[in-house]
């Protein structure tokens, strides 16, 4: 991208924000390499990242990212078998612990919300704890090498405490003894040149014994090691020089350990300089309160609500932006200061963010694209120096530009064709705009001639578009409104500073009629304009508040079923234990009077039995729950009569048989019923299940129960009560009955299953099983 247009777009801001909002010298160098891509899938991938970072605040807030350094020159150097000092292997121990701590952190937010580019990031940062921790036991946080780092280092840090301790002992000595006090100028031991000295008066250098190592500024004072410690300073300085080779020695060990995880820590750190780049970027997303557009390689831009990201957030005004879908050429039009130049660098700026892998500041559904090339010629490029006027200089760049664009470029121009004649100057406008339209070139173009309003309404792929100027406050509003081209308002504003009324009315009989007409058009097209953006505003206000309400409805929906549903299981609940509690009272009733009739000899029959356990068998709540209303799936045709349908409030299938209005006629077994089109689901024809039912002539459709008592009967009458009751149950649609026939001797019992073994109609029966009456039942299930 060249780097022109990169300054006149202020693109250089942008980057340098991104520099500052890094957390370490890895992202702010990562930051100063960003620069817009052409490439669509690289800028997708970009801009996954930075929602990613946004996604991270969102969720945890705070970034770990402190104990990053980098450690790229030190590594290099311990791999190529360099020797590192204290302070370079701390900041690598605590870039491993804070590369650790950030992957740990960027995996734990992986679980709430997938992070696939960063987590691909975080396969490259190593654990390396035992390096760190190798690290950490032999230099402090001072990076100063430990006396533990060594059993040599210890020993000879342990002697030259001792040695240290011997001279100050015998300097003390000195300077408290009563002969040497005068010759002292102050009583007091310093060091000079490493050297344990005592300040002593010039003019007693005769009568003490010493090696002088300094004098002072004044020349009176000596700064002298007395002859007494000499010795014992040698010694010192000897133990200093093998304390210096064994800390070089465990640094050079430390260095090679670096050393053999060299590529690994290369790695880790392009990893988390990416890491700190993808939050800074994010952070700055948050501060502009941006978002990602939806991006494409095709040239179209829909920007809703744009804002400058370099003005105040409480002075921008947001603007609508498009170019590409409908329309190649826009021609802005309006007075001086009224926000052309800004409107034009918003484009061309945010072009440039979206393609750098920023998000922008504007609403969500913005929609932006990827250009080969942005060209931009806007503000005074006069050189005094070239002796260029401001035209000559305009010019020379608007000819590099035409030489080097195609069809996925984005052309941006600021008074095209100014500072020459007019008449000449909009001609070349023109041209230039039709060059340039003729190549498909996206292309935003501000201007002051009205010929440019003139070309883009008669041109197919051309519109016009202006900023607001409010005349009473003599202010711009900055507001883009594009499809009205923009009026000078000269007349208007003269009026409102004061000038003569005579010579405004003689400068506007000098206009043509024509010049009346266009001016008039466009009056109302502005004031139109301004009206439907009212309204549009409303509506989508509007919208908003029924969206809102709308969801509030459906949550408090939810809650309502939810809280239905548990009292519907409580009262259950209570139900099942109220008569639990009544069929263990009543077992015990009947257990005591099979006892009574046994002692007695009681003429009590099993069937009464049987009957009163049937009763409370009845009794047991049987309560419908439903979470929410159901609702029929929408068919792909009208439903019409014939159609197997789903009666969905009901759960049965039946078939319509009449259609009236919004209702139909539905046929469910022997049963019909109206119910409303809404509430019907078509099915298939092979869903709806068919049973020929053989029946008798002129027979009318009756209720049947779903038990037939056969207590009291021999075998031929109750054989064929039960052949007459499985007809009347196969018409009715009943898919199982019951027959009580008691327990007894078992003769009945016997005679009916057999006979029912062999009824074509039958397809199983078996005893009824506890709570519905034992053997003294049979349960038949039909075909």
């Amino acid at each position: 991208m060249n780097e022109r247009v990169l300054r006149v777009l202020e693109f250089d801001k942008i980057r340098n924000k991104i520099i500052s909002l890094a957390s370490c010298s890895l992202g702010k160098a990562r930051a100063a390499d960003l620069y817009p891509a052409t490439d669509l899938q690289e800028v997708e991938r970009s801009q996954a990242a930075t929602e990613e970072g946004v996604t991270v605040y969102r969720l945890r807030g705070l970034i770990p990212l402190g104990g990053l350094h980098d450690i790229r020159g030190p590594v290099r150097r311990a791999t190529m078998g360099g020797t590192l000092s204290a302070k370079e292997l701390l900041d690598i121990a605590d870039t491993i612990q804070g590369g650790r701590r950030l992957k740990k952190f960027l995996q734990d937010t992986h679980e709430q919300h997938p992070l696939p580019i960063m987590m691909e990031l975080c396969e490259y940062i190593p654990e390396l704890r035992d390096v760190e921790d190798e690290i950490r036991s032999c230099i402090d946080d001072n990076a100063v090498v430990r006396d533990t780092a060594s059993q040599d280092l210890r020993r000879l840090r342990g002697e030259m405490r001792t040695v240290q301790a011997r001279i100050k002992d015998k300097l003390e000595s000195i300077i408290r003894s009563s002969s040497f006090q005068k010759m002292l100028q102050d009583p007091i031991i310093t060091q000079r040149n490493d050297r344990y000295v005592v300040p002593l008066k010039v003019e007693y250098r005769g009568s003490f014994d010493g090696i002088v190592h300094d004098q002072s500024a004044s020349g009176s004072t000596l700064f002298i090691e007395p002859a007494a410690v000499v010795q014992m300073s040698n010694s010192l300085r000897e133990l200093e020089v093998k304390e210096a080779r064994e800390i070089e020695r465990i640094l050079s060990t430390l260095a090679a350990q670096i050393g053999t995880h060299g590529s690994e820590l290369q790695d880790a750190q392009e990893s988390l300089a990416e890491l700190d780049f993808i939050f800074a970027k994010s952070n700055y997303a948050n501060e502009l309160r941006a978002v990602r557009p939806q991006m494409n390689e095709d040239g179209i831009v829909r920007v809703k609500r744009a804002r400058h990201p370099l003005i105040a957030p409480k002075d921008v005004v947001p603007s609508d932006l498009r170019l590409g879908d409908d329309f190649l050429l826009l021609v802005i039009t309006g007075p001086n200061t009224g926000g052309k130049t800004v409107t034009l660098k918003t484009f061309g700026l945010l072009s440039l963010m979206a393609m750098a892998g920023l998000h922008i500041p504007a609403d969500d559904g913005s929609v932006m694209s990827t250009f080969d090339e942005v060209f931009a010629d806007i503000g005074d490029e006069q050189s005094i120096e070239q002796s260029l006027s401001t035209f000559s200089s305009h010019m020379t760049n608007i000819v590099q530009i035409l030489e080097q664009v195609n069809f996925r470029s984005l052309v941006l121009f600021d008074e095209l064709g100014a500072g020459t004649d007019p008449t000449e100057g909009a001609a070349l406008a023109m041209s230039i705009l039709d060059f340039l339209h003729k190549r498909g070139v996206r292309t935003v173009a501000t201007t002051h001639y009205s010929e440019l309003k003139g070309y883009a309404f008669n041109e197919p792929n051309a519109i016009n578009a202006s900023v607001e100027f409010d005349v009473q406050s003599l202010r711009p509003t900055y507001r883009l409104m594009i499809g009205v081209p923009g009026r000078s308002n000269a007349f208007a504003i003269s009026q409102r500073l004061g000038l003569r009324t005579d010579v405004i009315e003689a400068a506007k009989s000098r206009l043509t009629t024509e010049d009346v007409q266009v001016d008039e058009l466009i009056r109302k097209l502005e004031h139109n304009q301004l009206i439907a953006e009212q309204e549009r505003r409303e509506a989508e206000e509007l919208r908003r508040e029924l969206e809102a309400l709308r969801g509030e409805f459906e949550k408090e929906r939810e809650t309502f079923y939810a809280q239905k549903d548990k009292l519907m299981e409580r009262a259950e609940e209570e139900a099942r234990k109220a008569v639990r509690k009544a069929e263990k009272e009543a077992e015990e009733i009947v257990d005591e009077l099979r006892r009574i009739a046994a002692e007695e000899r009681g003429q009590i029959k099993e069937h009464r039995l049987i009957e009163m356990r049937k009763q409370l068998e009845d009794k047991a709540p049987k309560l419908k729950r439903e979470s929410k209303p159901k609702q029929a799936k929408p068919a792909d045709r009208p439903l019409q009569a014939g159609d197997h349908v789903t009666v969905v409030h009901l759960g049965q299938k039946g078939h319509i048989v009449d259609i009236s209005g919004k209702q139909a006629m539905v046929q469910i077994g022997m049963m019909k019923t109206k119910v409303r089109l809404d509430q019907l689901e078509l099915l298939a024809p092979e869903v709806m299940p068919t049973r020929t039912v053989v029946g008798r002539k002129n027979s009318e459709p009756k209720h049947v129960k779903m038990e037939l008592d056969l207590r009291g009967s021999n075998i031929e009458e109750g054989i064929h009560a039960v052949d007459k009751y499985i007809d009347d149950a196969i018409m009715a649609g009943l898919s199982t009955i019951h027959l009580i026939h008691g327990k007894g001797t078992g003769v009945l019992r016997t005679g009916i299953q057999d006979y029912l073994r062999g009824h074509r109609q039958v397809k199983s029966y078996r005893f009824g099983a506890e709570g519905e009456g034992g053997n003294g039942v049979t349960v038949v299930t039909l075909k």
